[in-house]
């Protein structure tokens, strides 16, 4: 059965709707607005935390609804609601119709479609019986807790999701997607003496549970959690000042995503709030950088076969070779901007109007090894994992902690340091990058993206990198 099959049944035959019906009643309330859709959604999703030797919560979610918007120059109506029927559509209708008075009177053509499909539509609630899941939560906390006798603290949780949306367009357009996604983290508490530290690793992407919980593979992501928590354990003070700086690969690509990615989104760009306002087609890089937004890849976390504006995923150059080379798109703002929109469109449900956010956002790799790169270092630090961090968008100025640094002495990693924070300028960054190692990687497919009180599962990915003279805040000078 096809998605758009699916759709209907959940949101047509179950809800008691009628669709030539719900077509008219969007076809009116869009008349005469640049643009606009009726988004759909039907999402449940689970959340099991096993803590302590115990199981905490379990926690099992449905939620639908559909949001109508109306789209007029830069302004847009939105209206919405959890309930489905006929009545609440017609009274999203009278809203949204408040802002078709500033439109241009040309109407932008829909999203061409697509036979893509990046992932399985199979619900992995139902992949893997409740029972199960408990046990496997237990059997992790069991292993975690036998691997070293430092370990105080185990905690795992699973979490699993399944959304099926349908987008319909005033002139009788229709695009569908069912999109399963799935986490499974593990967190470790390791004491000596009086010291205690945290180390944690989770997987996941848009696939069944199969995937990620066999013994291979759960028992591969506690071994890392205590590694690192034990890293942290024999950690020393990390030092302050200017220094070369080392980024790993894989999950260090989280500070591509918010000191750069965000600056790259068209709504900053068309606004002129971003760092990078006006500089398409100029150097913003050194040379070798070449950044990806690609929502294209099968299975990954921050994947879309198309965008909650029915605009199919695609593979989008940020940044070639150091020149600045697009930007990433939704409809309105690449229609504004006289681009293409990029599938970039996203929302993080019924109740919000989309804008454009990244999906997988990476840097290709160089053809430097990692131990030519370490070696070139005389005194630095190499930030292998990274926790929370903040960027201001208009100065690119950013702010992140390392979870797990070492110390670069004589061209060697040296001692493990903690509380190390980077300090500087996405733009100014990328021009200092003088290195680019061979063995770019993704993250294991753990990230969420926060952008004006919506959040949205995203990926990132980088080789190692050194970066020339970055401040680093610690706690010795």
């Amino acid at each position: 059965m096809s998605d758009l099959a699916r759709t209907d049944d959940l949101f047509f035959t179950r809800a008691g709707m009628d669709r030539s019906r719900v077509e008219r009643i969007v076809g009116d309330a869009l008349h005469g607005a640049d643009d606009g859709e009726l988004y759909l959604e039907y999402t449940v999703s689970e959340s099991l935390i096993f803590d302590d030797g115990h199981l905490r919560s379990a926690n099992f979610d449905q939620t639908q609804g559909f949001g109508l918007r109306a789209v007029s120059g830069e302004a847009s109506g939105y209206a919405h609601s959890s309930e489905l029927s006929h009545g609440a559509i017609e009274r999203a209708a009278k809203t949204v119709r408040a802002v078709r008075a500033g439109a241009s009177g040309t109407v932008a053509a829909a999203p061409p479609g697509t036979n893509t499909s990046l992932y399985t539509d199979d619900n992995p609630l139902d992949s893997v019986p409740f029972e199960v899941k408990v046990k496997l939560l237990s059997d992790i906390d069991d292993y975690a807790r036998g691997l070293d006798k430092r370990v105080r603290q185990v905690s795992v949780s699973l979490l699993g999701s399944w959304q099926a949306i349908q987008i319909l367009r005033a002139g009788g357009e229709r695009a569908a997607d069912i999109r399963p996604l799935v986490r499974l983290n593990v967190s470790i508490v390791a004491a000596e003496g009086e010291r205690m530290e945290t180390g944690s690793y989770g997987v996941g992407g848009r696939s069944p549970y199969d995937e990620w919980i066999t013994p291979e593979s759960w028992r591969s992501q506690a071994d890392e959690a205590l590694r690192q928590a034990l890293v942290n354990l024999g950690s020393v003070p990390a030092p302050a000042g200017e220094m070369s700086v080392v980024l790993g690969p894989g999950w260090p690509g989280i500070l591509l995503h918010e000191a750069i990615g965000h600056g790259l989104e068209g709504d900053f760009n068309r606004k002129k709030t971003s760092a990078f306002s006006g500089l398409m087609g100029e150097r913003v890089a050194a040379p070798g950088v070449t950044v990806i937004d690609d929502g294209t890849i099968a299975d990954r976390r921050g994947s879309l076969t198309i965008d909650d504006e029915g605009t199919p995923s695609s593979r989008t150059v940020l940044i070639e070779d150091g020149i600045l080379r697009g930007y990433i798109q939704d409809r309105m703002n690449a229609r504004l901007m006289g681009a293409e929109a990029t599938g970039n469109g996203r929302r993080e449900s019924y109740a919000h109007a989309p804008m454009p956010r990244m999906t997988n956002t990476y840097m290709l790799s160089g053809d430097k090894k990692r131990e030519e790169i370490i070696a070139s270092v005389d005194k630095g630090l190499y930030a292998v994992n990274f926790g929370g961090g903040q960027v201001d968008i208009t100065s690119g100025k950013f702010v992140f902690s390392a979870s797990e640094a070492y110390l670069i002495e004589g061209g060697k990693i040296g001692a493990a340091v903690r509380g190390a924070t980077l300090i500087g300028n996405g733009p100014d960054v990328l021009t200092k990058v003088s290195m680019i190692g061979d063995d770019m990687e993704f993250d294991p497919g753990v990230g969420t993206c926060g952008k004006d009180g919506q959040s949205v599962p995203v990926g990132v990915g980088q080789p190692t990198l050194l970066i020339d003279q970055l401040t680093v805040g610690g706690t010795e000078t």
